[in-house]
């Protein structure tokens, strides 16, 4: 399986959902999925932006072999299905629900267009937003192609540091509180489960991080 990952240190919910603006909050609705469902697929049209209210979604697309691509696992805050803004008129990519629970602000892009029409700083960040995106997404592709395994988990480490991680005042070890699955790391750098579990063992007997389910401590010794 091959993939891509991107986060944003950003929570778009808060600066992107209508339901902050009076005039769009009464016709809004939030759209629930369960585990495996799917928010659009490939080739469906491509009219409206999504962002996560609450869960997490994965995008992707399928191989003509039939292989699934993982692209990205997106959380609660991050924004798919943004090339409809850039012209796009047909998905070229699958979102599905990952969680049982999950809870999707959908915009449509007339309305998106009018908000960044109406307000330049608003469209100023969704054009940032989609920049640093597309960005990200070229960084990971390289890695990919000329990256071994255990460098990609540990430059995607790396990455979650920036996003989900802070300092320890008392060990000074960096914490990393993700809300990510090790089947969903594996898949966002391309590899099996198993083998994830591997080299998390295999770092930590080298001491340069220990883990649980919900947080990667990167020890300081090796920081």
């Amino acid at each position: 399986m091959q993939s891509l990952w991107f986060f944003d240190n950003v929570n778009l919910f808060k600066v992107l959902c209508p339901h902050k603006v009076k005039i769009y909050a009464n016709e809004h609705n939030f759209c629930s999925y369960k585990k495996k469902d799917y928010i659009y697929i490939e080739a469906d049209a491509a009219n409206k932006v999504y962002l996560i209210a609450h869960g997490k979604v994965k995008i992707g697309y399928y191989s003509e072999d039939g292989n699934e691509i993982v692209k990205a696992i997106l959380t609660k805050g991050e924004l798919f299905g943004e090339k409809a803004i850039l012209g796009d008129d047909k998905r070229d990519e699958f979102a599905q629900s990952v969680d049982n629970e999950t809870s999707i602000c959908p915009i449509s892009v007339d309305t998106m267009h009018g908000l960044m029409r109406d307000n330049q700083n608003f469209s100023f960040k969704v054009y940032k937003f989609i920049g640093l995106k597309f960005k990200k997404l070229e960084r990971r592709l390289q890695l990919l192609l000329f990256k071994d395994t255990k460098t990609r988990l540990v430059e995607f480490l790396d990455e979650l540091c920036i996003d989900f991680g802070y300092d320890c005042e008392k060990t000074g070890d960096h914490v990393i509180k993700h809300p990510y699955t090790q089947k969903d790391i594996a898949s966002l750098i391309g590899t099996s489960r198993p083998t994830i579990n591997i080299l998390l063992n295999e770092l930590k007997e080298e001491n340069y991080l220990d883990f649980n389910r919900n947080e990667i401590r990167i020890l300081k010794r090796s920081a």
